[in-house]
């Protein structure tokens, strides 16, 4: 009998990790193929803000910046963590780190995950306090 319920609950979790596996391809982020021109923006502390423009086949925001030498973070098991844009290092013993907009809505997802499209604008604002 415990056998049985083991075996019920195995075959509900793999059911249940399948589902959240195909809801996450189907309305996840999905990346734009071929040539497309993206615009930084990044905003220092110091008010010394900063654009950039990038022309990229890339199709996820990380792999941009990370390949310009803009970005650098830490990896995490969400992906990177950014702790440095354009030079400015995000000091934790003082609450700060790095969050970005795209087209003017805050991000939904890390910079490993946010796909990019011809025209996207994103702004990188380094943030203190929690």
């Amino acid at each position: 009998m415990k056998n049985k319920k083991t075996i019920v609950l195995l075959v509900v979790f793999a059911l249940l990790l399948a589902a959240m596996l195909l809801a996450y391809q189907t309305f996840g982020p999905s990346a734009t193929a071929g040539e497309k021109t993206i615009t930084v923006n990044v905003d220092h502390l110091a008010g010394d803000d900063a654009t950039f423009t990038y022309t990229t086949d890339a199709e996820f925001l990380r792999d941009v910046l990370e390949g310009e030498g803009l970005i650098t973070g830490t990896e995490s098991q969400y992906g990177m963590w950014v702790t440095t844009v354009d030079g400015e290092i995000a000091d934790e013993a003082l609450q700060q780190w790095w969050s970005f907009d795209v087209n003017g809505e805050y991000a939904q997802y890390g910079v490993d995950d946010q796909p990019i499209a011809d025209g996207d604008v994103f702004d990188f604002s380094l943030n203190v306090g929690w």
